[in-house]
C-alpha cells in the first residue's frame, strides 16, 4: 500500500487530480472515453454484423478497422493507468476494479478468438462474407457484447468509489 500511496502522492498524480487545466483530469478522461469508443464501437459493429445485422457490409472490411481498435485499446490502457494512479489506494481495494479488469481481459481474448475464427486463412468458412455466421461465431459475438457492457458498467461504478457503501 505504501507504493500505491507514493504513486497517488506523486507530483504527476496530484497535477492530474487537482489542476484546472483541460489537459489534466478532464483531458485524460476524454481520451479514455475516445479510446473506449474506438474499442467498443468497432467491436460492437463487428459483433452485430456477425449476428446478421447489416448483411450488405462485407466482413472483410472490418479487417481494416482492427488496427484502429487496437490504437483505442492502448489509449485506454495508458489513460486507465493514469486514472488508476490518481486514486490507486481506493481503487485497488474495490472489487469492482478487478471485475472490470477481468471483463476487459475476457473481451480481448474473445475478440482475438473471433478474429481468428472469421479471418484466419486456415479456419475461414467457405464464404467469410456470407450473410449468416456459424453458431459458434454468433455465440462469441454475443459474449463479446456482454463482456464489453459488463466492463463499461464496472468502470462506471468505479466513479462512485468512496461515495457509498455499495462495495
Amino acid at each position: 500500500m505504501e507504493f500505491l500511496k507514493a504513486i497517488e502522492e506523486s507530483g504527476f498524480s496530484q497535477w492530474v487530480k487537482g489542476a484546472d487545466s483541460l489537459l489534466a483530469f478532464p483531458g485524460i478522461l476524454l481520451l479514455h472515453t475516445i479510446g473506449m469508443g474506438l474499442v467498443v464501437g468497432i467491436n460492437a459493429a463487428f459483433d452485430l454484423r456477425l449476428l446478421g445485422f447489416a448483411p450488405m457490409v462485407r466482413l472483410r472490411a472490418f479487417q481494416r478497422f482492427f488496427p484502429v481498435m487496437w490504437i483505442g485499446f492502448w489509449i485506454n490502457a495508458a489513460t486507465g493507468a493514469i486514472l488508476l494512479a490518481v486514486n490507486a489506494t481506493k481503487l485497488t481495494r474495490n472489487p469492482d476494479f478487478y471485475v472490470k479488469l477481468i471483463f476487459i481481459a475476457l473481451a480481448v481474448i474473445n475478440v482475438q478468438m473471433l478474429r481468428r475464427r472469421v479471418f484466419d486463412p486456415t479456419s475461414l468458412p467457405e464464404n467469410p462474407d456470407a450473410t449468416s455466421a456459424p453458431t459458434p461465431v454468433k455465440v462469441l459475438a454475443v459474449t463479446s457484447i456482454i463482456f464489453w457492457v459488463a466492463a463499461i458498467t464496472a468502470g462506471r461504478l468505479l466513479a462512485y468509489v468512496g461515495r457509498s457503501n455499495v462495495f
